[in-house]
């Protein structure tokens, strides 16, 4: 029943301890978290060379970054109840090795910022310090050429690793959607799935009310919200409001230093 949706909410209804970064571009903090999982991060260069994935070659050489190389938890920690679940990564991403760090990501990561009461470090311009307070991940944490979205049966293939992430590695329930190929992620392989998130996505309410869906052994509660692109002309500017609201009906707060289990 899936639906292909390669519109990101373009105006249809059908539609921790704080890091102390370094200098700018440095990604030593987002190597040392891919370092807790390298398992996944070999997985996931085996299903891109398997499938034979075209990613966007000119950004990646740009960058000096492998092709093969995902963007998958950066900074974040598995051991936080809030996660951030959105599409891919962009071109500011794969520079500097961090999930949801361009413009988007500013806006998310801004609102964490200000819900939190939270003061980045001095010299934090891209706003790293915040990533360690939830958990990121992609539904596929490489970039498209473009910014066209992955088509399905790209999104399917990396499916099993993304979804061992956040059924077994990450220990939080609490999964903030950007955007509606990160929201019908979760039905992709389950019909019954996909059939209540497609009727949820037509509600009113969609951007306030949240749904719990299987996933494994676990079920993971998500609130969805629009894509936070600057091409997204519809929610790019309620698009901060909108966070803020989802937070404060979470109650979320940043864990305080040295609480929670240590990163896995």
């Amino acid at each position: 029943m899936q639906r292909e949706m390669q519109f990101e909410d373009g105006g249809t209804g059908a539609e921790a301890a704080a890091v102390k970064t370094g200098a700018e571009g440095s990604t030593s903090e987002s190597t040392a978290a891919e370092k807790r999982i390298p398992d996944l991060t070999e997985r996931l260069r085996g299903v891109a060379d398997r499938i034979g994935l075209e990613v966007d070659g000119d950004v990646y050489r740009r960058a000096g970054r492998d092709p093969r190389d995902p963007v998958l938890l950066g900074s974040g920690r598995l051991d936080v109840p809030l996660g951030i679940f959105g599409r891919d990564p962009g071109a500011t991403e794969i520079e500097l090795g961090e999930p949801f760090i361009g413009a988007g990501g500013q806006l998310v990561r801004r609102a964490l910022l200000a819900h939190g009461g939270v003061e980045p470090p001095a010299g934090d311009r891209h706003l790293r310090s915040i990533g360690t307070h939830v958990f990121w991940a992609n539904t596929v944490p490489y970039k498209p050429v473009g910014n066209k979205a992955w088509g399905i049966r790209v999104r399917r293939a990396f499916r099993p690793v993304i979804a061992e992430l956040i059924e077994k590695r990450w220990t939080g329930c609490d999964l903030i959607t950007l955007g509606n190929n990160a929201f019908f992620w979760f039905g992709l392989d389950d019909r019954e799935v996909a059939t209540r998130l497609s009727e949820f996505w037509e509600r009113d309410d969609r951007y306030t009310a949240s749904i719990e869906v299987p996933l494994g052994a676990k079920f993971v509660r998500l609130h969805p919200l629009p894509h936070p692109s600057p091409l997204n002309a519809r929610y790019f500017r309620e698009f901060p409001e909108m966070m803020g609201r989802r937070l404060a009906a979470l109650e979320w707060k940043p864990p305080r230093q040295g609480g929670g289990r240590p990163p896995v």
